[in-house]
């Protein structure tokens, strides 16, 4: 289909190269955009510039974060004693709107696969080794990880670091469909797997 402003195409297709979104829901938002004030505009583009250039990662979860300690992290409301271990922020935004755990994250920053190329030293795991050996009141680690082989090989690897260590180690509900990623599950299902999280041992001794 040919546009008549490059400009317009540009836009459309960086719109359309986003998770999800179809070309022609692209069009639908940038042409909606288009009509919008210029000062909105402006403001929208802005925020995307300072995304690129601005955006931290906390220094303790690896979450994205506008100063070196997430609003999560440095929350003295949250609970010090849980730890929920994910792969990526979106994983964090999936959680947090189920609004069934108030304890910490840890990101890892993707999961082991040996066909990616993603080892498990190319992920957050020493630092989440650190925080357990700096923070003795951390109880217990939910792991918050896809259900396909990448997340289950991760699961078991950080199984085996892990479960010698005074800590209840514990993995949500499969009420994820097996090879779901938890970022787009529903918040009902998402919440209840949280509730009825299971010891991670009997996933691996069954």
């Amino acid at each position: 289909m040919e546009y008549p402003s490059q400009v317009l195409n540009r836009v459309i297709d960086h719109f359309a190269s986003l998770p999800g979104i179809g070309k022609k829901t692209a069009v639908r938002l940038v042409l909606d955009l288009l009509y919008k004030e210029q000062a909105q505009i402006l403001n929208f583009s802005e925020s995307l510039k300072k995304l690129a250039l601005e955006i931290n990662y906390c220094k303790h979860c690896h979450a994205i974060s506008d100063d070196e300690v997430c609003k999560i992290c440095s929350n003295p409301a949250r609970e010090d004693d849980k730890i929920c271990v994910v792969e990526d922020i979106r994983d964090i935004v999936a959680i947090e709107q189920t609004v069934q755990f108030r304890g910490r994250y840890h990101v890892l920053g993707g999961l082991i696969s040996p066909i990616k190329g993603m080892a498990p030293s190319d992920l957050n795991i020493g630092s989440l080794l650190e925080r357990l050996a700096e923070n003795p009141q951390i109880k217990e680690i939910i792991f918050a990880l896809s259900t396909d082989i990448d997340g289950d090989t991760t699961h078991f690897y950080l199984y085996k670091k892990l479960k010698d260590k005074p800590i209840v180690l514990s993995t949500i509900a499969r009420g994820i469909s097996m090879g779901d990623s938890i970022t787009y599950a529903d918040e009902v299902t998402l919440g209840k797997s949280i509730l009825h999280r299971v010891p991670l041992e009997t996933v691996f001794n069954t």
